[in-house]
């Protein structure tokens, strides 16, 4: 059964939420038939799909694309859309652009950074959505850790508390130091879900393309639960020599021939 935004908040201290990214149709059959509670569909598509230097070249219309494939392959998972640069400018504009991404399938919405005035328009007409802190990919100037600092600690907090306060139901915490992310878990009555923020978060969430070795780099932070690049490269190797050597599709056809009836 597809969980709601309530059942999600509600799961806080009682059991680990997992999420993955996803972006296909396949790939989404395969997390739902898998059990993961919620699918995440990413403006890291941007970077890890479609080749892009930054998720800022990421746009609405890419996400209603991918939200859309996802959501035919996974019909009972939660699925969250993010809202990429510049969609949610500005109140109006992020409500054109949520309904446009729920439209296409998805359950919440997930945007970047303290928009309080946003978040709160959104809540108030209805779309349940999921904040986001720490590391906030769209206007990050690096990559490096964030929290590091008593200062920028203490804005992560501060942050967090606003994201709550305007309505969000959930908040993704990224790269952050583990501490602080136990803070701000301990504090807030929604739950948290860490990429890079260690182990006290209610949940994890992590990019499928990272979980699989799939592409030539990793953050630090993820973990490749196999090696997907290395078994890709085998298969066209073997079917470049099979072409080459004519062997392919005559061994096809001498199998379907000997498994004639």
């Amino acid at each position: 059964m597809k969980l709601l935004s309530s059942d999600l908040t509600d799961m806080k201290g009682k059991k680990p939420i997992p999420m993955l990214t996803a972006y296909t149709c396949p790939m989404a059959r395969c997390i739902e038939s898998a059990g993961i509670a919620v699918i995440l569909v990413g403006d890291t598509v941007g970077m890890v799909e479609m080749g892009f230097e930054s998720t800022r070249d990421v746009t609405i219309e890419h996400m209603e694309y991918h939200v859309g494939a996802v959501r035919r392959g996974a019909k009972n998972t939660h699925i969250i859309g993010d809202l990429p640069y510049l969609t949610d400018k500005d109140p109006d504009t992020a409500l054109s652009n949520a309904k446009r991404l729920l439209s296409a399938g998805a359950d919440s919405i997930k945007l970047e950074g303290a928009k309080v005035e946003v978040i709160s328009h959104l809540v108030a007409n209805d779309v349940p959505v999921v904040g986001h802190t720490g590391l906030t990919p769209q206007t990050a100037k690096s990559f490096r850790k964030v929290g590091d600092t008593t200062i920028e600690a203490e804005r992560v907090k501060h942050d967090a508390k606003k994201i709550h306060e305007a309505g969000a139901f959930m908040l993704v915490l990224e790269h952050i130091p583990h501490e602080l992310a136990c803070q701000i878990t301990n504090e807030l009555p929604i739950p948290t879900i860490g990429i890079g923020a260690g182990t006290k978060c209610d949940g994890q969430v992590l990019v499928i393309n990272d979980a699989l070795g799939f592409g030539d780099y990793w953050p630090p932070f993820s973990k490749q639960y196999s090696h997907i690049n290395e078994v890709v490269t085998q298969v066209a190797k073997d079917y470049r020599s099979e072409v080459e050597c004519e062997v392919f599709p005559k061994n096809i056809i001498a199998m379907t021939a000997t498994n004639k009836p």
